[in-house]
């Protein structure tokens, strides 16, 4: 029983000794080379939302392969959790082929909403800006009200170049269809 009690005191003894000799907690201080990420502004918030809904028009709205191209990197990379990885001529190519089957009506045409209260914009230094959110997809069928079909979360990484915000990067997942 002694040495039970002995072996618990020194326990407590070193754990005592350890918490006294670390050190109180980082907070950022210059010795270590840590800074703050760049700060987020309304400014850059409205115009990634300006560019993710001229973006989405000219998928959803107008069908505009040219002009969704015109708003991609060169190395653009789209991951989908319903179809995986797309390079940038694929993405295209799938855009291409849905307008396409629209104007058959094999597919219908459909509409994406944002949903404003979840945007959120996070810089990126030196690169543009990381865009989170969560979107909804409508059906449009002739003589019907639209109709929810699914909600999904994206991230969009944009990439300004030129003045201009280009989507470099686009991963879509955790689709639910609407019940």
């Amino acid at each position: 029983m002694l040495r039970l009690s002995f072996a618990v005191f020194a326990v407590a003894m070193l754990i005592a000794a350890v918490a006294q000799s670390a050190p109180a907690t980082v907070k950022g201080a210059p010795e270590y080379h840590l800074r703050p990420g760049a700060a987020q502004t309304r400014e850059m918030t409205a115009a990634i939302a300006k560019a993710d809904a001229d973006l989405f028009a000219a998928v959803f709205d107008r069908c505009d392969t040219g002009a969704v191209a015109a708003m991609l990197t060169d190395d653009f990379r789209f991951v989908h959790d319903k179809d995986g990885e797309s390079s940038r001529a694929k993405f295209l190519a799938d855009l291409k082929g849905h307008c396409a089957r629209l104007k058959t009506g094999e597919d219908f045409p459909a509409r994406r909403e944002l949903v404003s209260a979840t945007l959120e914009v996070w810089p990126i230094d030196k690169y543009g800006a990381l865009e989170i959110g969560t979107h909804r997809f409508y059906a449009r069928l002739k003589g019907k009200p639209e109709t929810l079909t699914e909600t999904g979360n994206f991230m969009i990484l944009w990439k300004r170049v030129g003045g201009k915000w280009l989507m470099a990067e686009s991963i879509s997942y955790g689709h639910k269809l609407a019940e």
